[in-house]
């Protein structure tokens, strides 16, 4: 098949799934020749809706082409006009600039930056050859954005972010939108976020999704929240920088407790959306047990044995609390199974019964994901006082959240 049949079919694909809604987006896709943009994949690969990754070091990918379902629900989410001046911090392959420079048109422009200078090259080398105008490629560190250049309409970031930096504040237009994968305690987000003049200034959610991306480098990367537990290839993921004893947590999976089922069936989705950020939104001491596929057959985890995945719970000095699957049998990611909560050391029990609560409420609020969040970000210590969400401080910004269609009161104030 050809290069723009198969490019056809992955657009007829992207809008038959409800990743793409609008002609522009629509029309973007189907112009712009992914292949191109990854010339070392054979043409067919291209055009599978598949992420790849294009730059590994010591072992980690730290640069992606992402998957194009995720591309064009991104897009949709910036809601690009001709005209707009756009800043994209994270080139990679270049092809998402492209995209955005066919919406945006010859009245508009495109700047994207990387920290990688051989990224910036191959970016540049690719839009030649897919004859794509009206992008300008910049090495920079992506935390500082691109000052030469504002004021920007649209900001959007193409790598997760722990933080929303200043310069981002500064370099959005009044009115502007910046979106970004934001962490929000092991959680990562594609939220859209319009400038709002205040009193007091702030940015305010009109899209939320749950994604993943690969970290922002530089003077903006976050604190690493994974560490490892020197075994079966687990590890535990905390909330933000809180310390982890790895010796602890071993002991503590060495001293299973009594379980309890749950009339909650979940699915392996529900680790890091649906349950997973319920929990990141309204419990500090969030837990996730990263288990590798060597050892998925005797590690609790939501996914299929055989593939990379974990559970979550709650973690405390002297205790510990999991989700833990009964079966896993025929298990897919999106397939609901049952669970049973299931304490761990001296304090796993009060953990248990929080946990199992949290998750009924969750139940009862109607199991609410990423898409019915809503999140409001102001810079560090300009948080309303009359604020009822959940609220996560971070280095820049604090962030408040809730899920307004539901009766479940919040959590206290969470700490960074």
């Amino acid at each position: 098949m050809r290069a723009d049949q198969l490019r056809a079919a992955m657009v007829v694909g992207l809008v038959r799934g409800g990743r793409i809604h609008s002609p522009a987006v629509r029309r973007a896709f189907r112009v712009v020749p992914r292949h191109l943009f990854l010339p070392e994949l054979p043409v067919g690969q291209a055009y599978q809706d598949e992420a790849v990754a294009t730059k590994w070091v010591d072992g980690v990918a730290v640069s992606s082409a992402s998957q194009p379902s995720m591309m064009a629900i991104m897009l949709e989410q910036l809601e690009l006009r001709p005209g707009h001046r756009v800043l994209e911090i994270g080139a990679g392959t270049g092809y998402n600039a492209a995209l955005m420079a066919e919406v945006v048109g010859p009245t508009g422009s495109v700047v994207a930056v990387d920290i990688d200078e051989d990224l910036v090259r191959g970016a540049e080398e690719h839009l030649m050859a897919a004859g794509s105008a009206g992008v300008r490629l910049v090495t920079g560190d992506g935390a500082l954005g691109y000052p030469e250049g504002a004021p920007f309409d649209r900001i959007v970031l193409t790598v997760g972010s722990w933080d929303i930096q200043p310069a981002w504040w500064r370099q959005l237009a009044p009115g502007g939108r910046l979106l970004l994968p934001l962490s929000v305690r092991g959680s990562q987000l594609a939220v859209a976020l319009d400038l709002v003049a205040g009193p007091p200034p702030g940015l305010h959610s009109v899209s939320v999704r749950s994604c993943a991306f690969v970290r922002l480098r530089g003077t903006g990367a976050g604190p690493d929240s994974s560490r490892s537990l020197g075994r079966d290839g687990l590890a535990v993921q905390t909330a933000d920088e809180r310390p982890v004893d790895p010796r602890a947590v071993c002991a503590l999976l060495d001293s299973p407790g009594p379980e309890c089922p749950s009339p909650v069936r979940l699915a392996a989705v529900d680790l890091w959306d649906g349950l997973g950020l319920w929990l990141a939104v309204r419990q500090p001491d969030i837990c996730r047990l990263l288990v590798s596929a060597a050892a998925s057959d005797r590690a609790p985890s939501l996914l299929p044995v055989g593939m990379d995945g974990g559970t979550v719970g709650l973690l405390g000095s002297h205790g510990l609390a999991l989700l833990v699957p009964v079966s896993r049998d025929g298990a897919g990611f999106d397939r609901r199974f049952p669970v049973v909560v299931r304490a761990y050391g001296p304090d796993g029990a009060e953990l248990a019964a929080r946990l199992a609560g949290q998750l009924d409420a969750w139940a009862a609020a109607g199991q609410p994901t990423a898409t019915d969040l809503r999140l409001h970000a102001y810079p560090a210590g300009v948080v309303p006082a009359a604020s009822s969400g959940a609220v996560v401080r971070k280095a820049h910004s604090q962030l408040v959240l809730d899920w307004p269609r539901n009766s479940v009161p919040s959590s206290p104030i969470l700490e960074r």
